[in-house]
């Protein structure tokens, strides 16, 4: 093998290593060896687990301390289970005395609670309002509160006469309307015509066909015969057929001889 040959296998061989390098590489960067971007798809997936785990942790502790502050509320305002294993009646009624007793504590602390609440809203009331209503007239001095009243007071009665105008044009305006259609009623000689109820043109059609049905079936069965022509050139079997001259020679010649005798 000469030289270039050599050469030019050898470039052929490099050419297709490094063609398999790149389709390597390739491969390798889809199945997530190569550089990407930070938050692959694997990523993202194992991120959405840890924070539904995260959640689920946070939603469970949060549940347990609702739990505790439930019971820890429930041993603050009703005490210790009472042991009812072998207590007689009076035991019964004394704890539920007890029981009577805690919830009635607990109502008045309750109102007590309530009313203040409804006290330190109404301080807060008297303290705002009469700063709010100051603060209102400190806007609007009394000469600018006149000058805006009159105003008012002259947009109003200006909207109540444009109104009045208006409503008179309008009925003044039906009236000659009545009147003009009164005189071309009087012109026509007849009265308005009333509203005509409209009917559906399938059902003349319908109306129709029934009748060319029962016209059809009321004629007669010479009426829907075929009518046929006579022939015009037929044998009449009536006349008959007249003998030949060979025949009639015979005869006479049979008649000649019978009268010779």
């Amino acid at each position: 093998m000469s030289k270039e040959a050599k050469r030019v296998q050898e470039e052929k061989d490099r050419k297709k290593a490094e063609v398999r390098a790149r389709l390597e590489a390739a491969a390798q960067a889809k199945k997530g060896g190569g550089k990407k971007g930070f938050m692959t798809p694997a990523r993202k997936k194992k991120l959405r687990t840890l924070l539904r785990k995260k959640a689920a942790e946070e939603l469970k502790k949060e549940q347990e301390r609702k739990a505790e502050e439930r019971k820890k509320t429930i041993a603050e305002r009703c005490g210790p289970p009472k042991q009812l294993e072998g207590i007689n009646e009076a035991g019964i009624q004394a704890i539920c005395k007890q029981y009577h007793q805690r919830i009635m504590q607990l109502e008045d602390a309750k109102y007590d609670l309530e009313y203040a609440v409804r006290q330190k809203e109404f301080v807060v009331w008297a303290i705002i309002t009469p700063r709010s209503a100051q603060c209102r007239m400190i806007v609007f001095r009394y000469p600018e509160l006149m000058q805006i009243c009159k105003e008012l007071h002259e947009r109003i009665n200006h909207l109540e006469s444009e109104k009045y105008d208006m409503e008179y044009q309008a009925r003044h305006k039906e009236y000659k309307i009545n009147e003009l259609n009164i005189q071309v009623n009087d012109l026509r000689g007849k009265f308005i015509k009333p509203p005509l109820k409209k009917v559906s043109k399938f059902e003349y059609g319908k109306f129709d066909k029934l009748m060319r049905a029962a016209k059809k079936a009321d004629q007669g069965f010479r009426g829907m015969l075929k009518s046929v022509e006579k022939p015009k050139f037929t044998i009449d079997e009536g006349v008959k057929e007249a003998k030949p001259d060979w025949a009639l020679g015979a005869k006479k010649a049979d008649a000649g001889g019978e009268a010779e005798e």
